[in-house]
């Protein structure tokens, strides 16, 4: 397969996809095509990836986002991770934190060192051992040279379309407001032509990009390119969304707190929080779930609480003809683990490396799609960890995810951790060693073993090694300001 050269990008719906597809190739490739967006006001985004993950740094860097300004134009905050509550077992939380704890050694990661001092009676929390995860929990956060405490962002997902719009824009990038009546396919390929609109315009393009969200107008009501079901094993299928005013300064870590049938999350924003609470339909009513959302939370109602229904799976093909499916378009995960937005980039990215410029090449689509699945299903296995490695069998629903069947990729995982403590992070996988300990060990999985090239350190080497690690921990962390006056000074909103 080889398609005509690319002159004209055309991108289905706005929202946080479509706009981030737009600045980064207005910005990066916009010489050499002409790029429009066609967007209704009158249909509204999901609008809820309020959280992201450090690799969306790289990303602003690579299109030259001002931070400071960013995060005054997003009401945004810090975040340095992510505290599970209630998820092992009710009563108990743990933080899945950026970054790295403790200090590797060629053989085996810290966690053997660290089980060992538990064992004798030498470590403290693992969580000890993490600058992030300790600066999460005293509510700091400051930047360290090097970019030595990692961290990413909360922000008003609105705001940041609006954001990066005004970058596309600047670019060369066009909007185009209308409803989209009708996709035009060809006869001989397949390939979309162009996109005819309510109001009788024809807008044609070379390369199109799905942005449409759940109803994926393109890559499958008009390719009818296939889905792959995961529920059985990410069994909510719901979620209702609602902002309240902020009542207390931000903390700089994302908060889920498991529930009797899915979990509840809460994303301090410089002005206000974003909540919601995403459960399994099969055992809560939308009423019930409603109530129990706006029983915790607090401050006032800024929104009306808004029902979310969805499918969690994967798009077949995420590149299928000259159609590229970006964010809810190409399937969904649920943001356990704030992963949405991280791959509505990675696709963004992906697609730039592969930039089709002379023509489709059926290569390209295949390499693209396969990275894509490959970097998804890594992810889906992780949030699947967190509902199957766990104590709770309180409810129905805890009962069922602890019983499931799971995928043999993600079995294998636990297997290793628990007869050996081995971690190994797949190629190219998002989620590195770290976070796996993190969760693994958060849900209560704790290794049989440890490495033996740990014993090759006396009782009193280990018990330096261990302390030395933790106390410069604590002394970094102790010298940071809190969150709230490094927002104040660094990055204070922009009024309404």
């Amino acid at each position: 397969m080889q398609s005509q050269a690319i002159k004209r990008v055309v991108i289905a719906g706005g929202g946080t996809a479509g706009w981030m597809a737009a600045a980064a190739i207005a910005k990066l490739m916009g010489k050499h095509f002409e790029i429009c967006l066609v967007e209704s006001e009158d249909i509204g985004t999901v609008g809820v990836g309020e959280a992201t993950i450090p690799p969306l740094l790289t990303l602003h860097k690579l299109l030259g986002i001002n931070e400071a300004e960013f995060m005054a134009a997003t009401q945004a905050t810090f975040k340095l991770g992510i505290q599970f509550e209630n998820w092992r077992d009710q009563g108990q939380d743990y933080i899945h934190s950026f970054g790295t704890t403790g200090q590797d050694c060629w053989a085996a990661g810290f966690q053997h060192f660290w089980l060992k001092g538990q064992q004798i009676g030498l470590a403290s929390d693992y969580g000890d051992y993490c600058p992030e995860l300790l600066a999460s929990k005293a509510a700091k956060f400051a930047h360290l040279p090097n970019r030595s405490l990692n961290y990413a962002f909360h922000f008003d997902a609105g705001l940041y379309a609006k954001f990066l719009r005004t970058m596309a824009e600047k670019h060369g990038a066009t909007r185009i407001e209308g409803k989209i009546a009708k996709v035009e396919t060809c006869e001989q390929s397949g390939n979309i032509t162009a996109l005819q609109m309510t109001n009788g315009e024809r807008i044609a393009g070379d390369l199109f990009i799905d942005c449409t969200g759940f109803r994926a107008l393109l890559i499958e009501q008009t390719l009818h390119t296939g889905f792959d079901d995961w529920s059985h094993w990410l069994p909510c299928d719901s979620a209702i969304a609602v902002q309240t005013r902020a009542t207390r300064e931000p903390v700089p870590y994302t908060r889920s707190i498991a529930h009797g049938a899915g979990w509840q999350w809460q994303i301090p924003l410089q002005h206000r929080v974003g909540n919601g609470l995403v459960y399994c339909s099969k055992y809560y009513s939308d009423d019930e779930a409603k109530a129990l959302l706006l029983a915790n939370v607090s401050g006032e109602l800024l929104t009306e609480p808004r029902l979310i229904k969805f499918k969690t799976g994967m798009r077949r093909k995420h590149w299928n003809k000259n159609c590229i499916a970006l964010g809810l378009a190409s399937g969904f995960l649920e943001p356990l683990e704030s992963t949405s937005i991280h791959l509505v980039q990675r696709s963004i990215v992906r697609l730039l490396q592969m930039f089709p410029v002379n023509g489709v090449s059926q290569a390209d689509v295949d390499e693209f799609n396969q990275q894509t699945e490959h970097e998804v299903l890594n992810i889906r296995d992780f949030i699947i960890l967190h509902y199957y490695v766990t104590a709770r069998r309180d409810t129905a629903f805890w009962r069922h995810c602890q019983s499931m069947p799971i995928p043999e990729s993600l079995a294998h995982r636990i297997r290793l951790f628990k007869e050996t403590g081995r971690v190994f992070k797949v190629p190219n996988e998002l989620f590195g060693e770290n976070s796996w300990t993190q969760v693994m060990l958060g849900q209560g999985l704790l290794p049989e073993h440890y490495h033996p090239i740990v014993d090759q350190m006396s009782e009193e080497e280990l018990s330096h090694f261990l302390n030395q690690i933790k106390v410069q921990n604590q002394r970094l962390v102790a010298q940071l300001p809190s969150h709230q006056t490094f927002l104040q000074s660094y990055c204070p909103a922009m009024s309404k």
